[in-house]
């Protein structure tokens, strides 16, 4: 028989597979430096890269804070148009639409727990997503480049 029949251990047993239950399915996303060129010069932005459908669904959700000088990358294999929402994340993001070739196309602010799609205007090979207004607050603009080597592959 697999359960005791004490209640104490059948309470001990669920409390024990909820807890492995929810350590599954948290994505341990790559991480690497990006770099951003703009008008005011170069900044070092630390990424996670989200390149599976899985790590793009999971994404920022359930985080409680993201600190500026950290974002989230999510590359695709083909230039598309992009669409996002906020559901189940908790903290206010900006995101920015990339071309393949690094330029910011697009930034728009999103709002935590939000089910408003935010959508690329065109077709894009990345986003980029980042505590709300860090990109003001690090001078950067749309044309600016992100310098992607090496991003395509692992």
């Amino acid at each position: 028989m697999i359960f005791n029949k004490n209640p104490r251990y059948y309470f001990l047993f669920i409390i024990f597979s909820l807890a492995i239950s929810s350590c599954s399915g948290v994505q341990k996303f790559e991480e690497r430096d990006l770099v951003i060129e703009g008008s005011g010069g170069r900044v070092v932005l630390r990424t996670e890269i989200a390149r599976t459908q899985e790590e793009q669904s999971q994404g920022y959700m359930h985080r409680e804070k993201i600190n500026d000088g950290e974002g989230m990358l999510f590359y695709y294999e083909i230039d598309q148009v992009l669409s996002f929402w906020m559901m189940n994340t908790l903290v206010p993001l900006s995101i920015a639409f990339i071309s393949s070739d690094g330029r910011i196309l697009e930034i728009y602010d999103m709002e935590p727990q939000s089910l408003a799609t935010v959508r690329s205007s065109r077709s894009v090979r990345y986003a980029l997503e980042v505590p709300q207004g860090w990109f003001d607050r690090a001078g950067i603009r749309i044309g600016d480049r992100v310098l992607l080597d090496g991003i395509g592959s692992r």
